[in-house]
């Protein structure tokens, strides 16, 4: 086998049998739903029991899954940062919060959330800027990539949405001028809607694509996985958050 194919199998480690029996018991055991299983303490977010069961089969991902996942992906690349790309994850509020002024965009609201004393860099510093992006019932991911100088747009259901380029170009020039104190030339800039990627064969998988396409862009590798992996990747998602490690 080629060593891509070889490089590909560690993103599909099969769980041990300890760790499935952790799983099940986490996604199907009794016990009150609403005991708190994991509390990852930097972010604060803490997972219950009735939290997790959204990464059963045919779930649809809450917040806090995402966001917490999120947390460990951003520790994922601090404790290697030469395996991975330097990436912001923004968490599942931060679009709805820019997208919903009064006039719909409204970076007052978020401008507080990556002073450079709670990051500890700036944006203009990272590879890729990631972006959830909510639509009425369905994930969806932007992803400002600095280095390429393109918008793009990724939704596991094939379609786009203009108006999400529009409020992140918005976004990234006020924030790299409020931070960094330069100007971006966003009208070079692309706005791109990958259409080549893998999609949802069903009506419930949105989420964990979208979080399968931040993972394999955070590593700088092709999106090489399909709907026959959302079953794995649902129970790899649950043994990660309850060892409060992303590999």
């Amino acid at each position: 086998s080629s060593s891509f194919e070889r490089d590909l199998s560690q993103f599909f480690v099969p769980l041990t049998a300890e760790d499935e029996k952790e799983v099940q018991d986490c996604l199907y055991g009794n016990g009150s739903s609403s005991k708190v299983l994991v509390l990852h303490e930097p972010s604060n977010i803490e997972v219950s029991r009735e939290k997790f069961r959204c990464l059963r089969p045919h779930g649809w991902l809450n917040d806090e899954v995402i966001n917490l996942y999120l947390e460990l992906l951003k520790e994922r690349g601090m404790r290697e940062p030469k395996r991975f790309l330097k990436c912001h994850f923004f968490n599942t509020f931060f679009y709805k919060k820019l997208a919903c002024g009064k006039t719909g965009y409204d970076y007052k609201s978020v401008k507080r959330w990556t002073t450079s004393r709670k990051l500890g860099y700036e944006l203009i510093e990272c590879d890729k800027i990631f972006v959830p992006v909510h639509q009425n019932v369905h994930w969806c991911l932007a992803i400002i990539n600095m280095k390429a100088k393109t918008v793009q747009y990724l939704d596991s259901l094939g379609g786009d949405d203009f108006r999400v380029y529009e409020m992140l170009a918005r976004y990234i020039v006020d924030e790299v001028k409020d931070k960094s104190n330069k100007e971006i030339d966003i009208s070079s800039w692309t706005k791109e809607s990958i259409d080549c990627i893998p999609l949802q064969e069903n009506g419930w998988d949105c989420g964990m694509f979208m979080l399968k396409y931040i993972d394999f862009h955070s590593r700088g590798v092709s999106l090489s996985f399909g709907q026959e992996h959302m079953e794995y990747f649902r129970r790899r998602t649950a043994k990660e958050i309850l060892r409060l490690r992303a590999d």
